[in-house]
Parts: C-alpha cells; sequence; structure tokens
C-alpha cells in the first residue's frame, strides 16, 4: 500500500510540475508584480475602463498563483503525514492521509483542465440561458431538468446564481431560463455545453406510457465586463413593462415590474421579472442584452469565436442525449464521454462531462492549428 501511495504521489507531482510549466509560475509572479504597481498608481482611477481592466486582471492572476502555491505545499505537506502515518503507525493519520490525497487528486486534476481555459472570455462569469425546444410539455419539463442541473453544479462547488428570468409553461417545466453562475472562469467551463440536449424517455405526461423524445437547447454567454465598450443606444431599444408570471401563467406580483427589452437593429429580445422593482428588472434585462450583443460583435470580428454559437462546424446541433428509456445513459456525442447514472448527472455531477468536453475542445483546436 505504501508503495502505491508513494507512487500516486509521484504521479501528482509530475503532473502539478507539468501544470506549473504551462502556467510559467515565474512569469506569472513578474506579470502579479507589474500589475500590483499599477494598482497602486494614485491617478490609476482616472480611467475607470483601465482601471477595471487592471484590477481585473491582478485578481485572477493572484488567484491562479495563490492556487497552485497551495496545492504545492499540500502536496509537500502529503508526503510528511504520509511517513509519520507509516512510521507510528497510526490508522488515523493513515486515512487522514489517504483522504488528503483523493482530495488533492481532484484539484490537480481540475487545476489541469484549468490550464487549458485560454480564451479572451474564459476567466469570466457566465450567462445561461436554456429553452425549450421540439417536444412540447415534455422538451419544456427537458429545459426545467437542465436549469436545476446546472443549478446543482453550481451549487457544488458554492458558485453564486442569480436567476434573472424564468418563463414557465402552460402545463408543465419552462418555456425559457437565463441565470448567471457568478465564478471564476464560469465561461470557460461551461461553454463546453452549448448545443442542443435531447431527452429519451417514457413520458410522464403521456397516458399511454409512451415513450417521447424532446429537445432544450442551452446558450452560454460571458458576462459582459466595463472594459467591453458595448454600444446601446436607447433609441434603438423598445421596453416593454408587465406582471410577473409563475407556472401555469398565474399572476405573481400586483405591479408591472417585470420587463421585457427588444433590441430593434438586431431583434434580440430578453427579458427579467425576478427583481423586485422594474429598475432592478431593466437593469438585469440590459446585462443580458450586452452580453448578447457582445457575443454578435466578437463573432463578427474574428471567425475562431464561432464557439460561442453552435455555428461552428466543429460543434453541430445535438451534443448530449440522457436516456432514461429503454436503458440508462448519458452520452455526449462530440467526446464520448458517458454515464450509466442519469440521475446523478440531472442532480449536477457534471464535472466529468465538462472536462471531457474542455479537453476535446483543445483538441480541435490543436488539430486545426
Amino acid at each position: 500500500m505504501s508503495a502505491e501511495f508513494e507512487d500516486v504521489v509521484k504521479d501528482l507531482d509530475g503532473k502539478l510540475t507539468q501544470v506549473e510549466s504551462v502556467m510559467d509560475i515565474e512569469a506569472l509572479r513578474q506579470e502579479v508584480a507589474s500589475l500590483e504597481e499599477e494598482a497602486a498608481r494614485p491617478d490609476l482611477w482616472d480611467d475607470p475602463a483601465a482601471a477595471q481592466k487592471v484590477t481585473s486582471q491582478l485578481s485572477h492572476k493572484q488567484a491562479d498563483l495563490r492556487r497552485v502555491g497551495e496545492l504545492r505545499q499540500r502536496l509537500d505537506d502529503l508526503s510528511v503525514l504520509h511517513e509519520l502515518a507509516q512510521a507510528e503507525g497510526d490508522p488515523a493519520s493513515k486515512n487522514e492521509a489517504e483522504a488528503e490525497l483523493t482530495s488533492l487528486t481532484e484539484a490537480i486534476d481540475t487545476l489541469e483542465v484549468r490550464t487549458l481555459l485560454s480564451g479572451e472570455y474564459d476567466p469570466r462569469s457566465a450567462v445561461v440561458n436554456i429553452r425549450a425546444e421540439a417536444g412540447g410539455v415534455d422538451a419544456a419539463d427537458f429545459a426545467e431538468m437542465l436549469m436545476r442541473m446546472y443549478l446543482r453544479w453550481a451549487e457544488r462547488h458554492n458558485y453564486a446564481t442569480e436567476v434573472y428570468d424564468i418563463s414557465y409553461a402552460e402545463e408543465a417545466g419552462i418555456k425559457s431560463a437565463t441565470f448567471k453562475v457568478g465564478a471564476s472562469y464560469a465561461y470557460g467551463t461551461l461553454s463546453v455545453e452549448q448545443g442542443t440536449h435531447r431527452l429519451v424517455r417514457i413520458s410522464p405526461f403521456d397516458n399511454q406510457s409512451r415513450r417521447q423524445t424532446s429537445f432544450a437547447h442551452v446558450e452560454v454567454l460571458p458576462e459582459v465586463e466595463e472594459v467591453d465598450h458595448v454600444e446601446i443606444s436607447e433609441k434603438d431599444l423598445r421596453i416593454d413593462v408587465y406582471r410577473s408570471s409563475g407556472p401555469g401563467g398565474q399572476s405573481v406580483n400586483t405591479t408591472d415590474s417585470a420587463v421585457r427589452i427588444t433590441h430593434q437593429p438586431t431583434g434580440i429580445v430578453v427579458s427579467c421579472q425576478n427583481e423586485k422593482s422594474q429598475l432592478q428588472n431593466k437593469l438585469a434585462a440590459m446585462k443580458v442584452l450586452q452580453a448578447k450583443l457582445l457575443q454578435r460583435k466578437k463573432e463578427e470580428e474574428q471567425a475562431e469565436m464561432d464557439a460561442l454559437k453552435d455555428g461552428g462546424s466543429s460543434w453541430g446541433n445535438q451534443m448530449r442525449s440522457y436516456v432514461l428509456h429503454p436503458y440508462q445513459m448519458v452520452k455526449d456525442l462530440r467526446t464520448e464521454h458517458e454515464s450509466g447514472n442519469p440521475s446523478a448527472v440531472l442532480e449536477g455531477d457534471i464535472d466529468a462531462f465538462l472536462d471531457a468536453g474542455i479537453r476535446w475542445r483543445k483538441q480541435q483546436e490543436t488539430d486545426a492549428a
């Protein structure tokens, strides 16, 4: 057991060393020092946009440096803990060392995947939009299942979430939903979820218990930051207000606080009804509109940003199937990664799918280069 333990630690050390090499830790330290000098300048906030960019970059790079340093320290401490446990023959210390080994393995694997997220927007929070597609009430129900899946995933990782809007279907489920996952690299991680998801099951809404195939679409956008300069003219907007509605279309508010904004030049429509006031809903809807316009702008500027939409040839339409009948399986159609436990996946256990998707995308980029 001791030799096996040491072999795993040695493999982890090699993997972490490779991560440190890819991240170029010494260069990262120099970048942090340079950004700290910039951030300390007394005239920094004379240019708010530039200041926002500096402080944002500094925060991200400090977090990366701290994370690698902590993992390296934990790995060094683990070797000492294991040696002590072996020398003293203490079962409690041995169990502690094995639990830490498991935890470190997961953390270093996650960091290894993080090094593959090198896109311009990857470090940002994510705005996720889910909408029901073909399949009637089953599709609406599936869309709600997907929303729950992502929210539970965020909860597992202690990521903050904020629901901007939910449009409920009449019988069950949702027509669409928009929410934010507020965490570093949430966009880079969740962007591989973009595309059409397919559910096959015995429909709980069919009185003859027939098998039904339904579809839902997932769109993932990077959160807009002040430095993005997304220009929106008030004259290009049509703003409608209405009463918030809950399941079955019933009114959940006695005032017209919900807001729908139509960007007339592009036809993009966004809405928000989950905040308490009309002003708050308008501000939230504008954030989503800015994210959608940023997406469109960048796609026009550079062809490689096609990955933000399904239009890229490397993505295709359907990206994952969830089969609940006649057998149990979730399978990613791009990476071939699969799970025989759909219940766990739909409860937010999607990290293995996310990791496989990120590795697959990096491979696609490498092959195309």
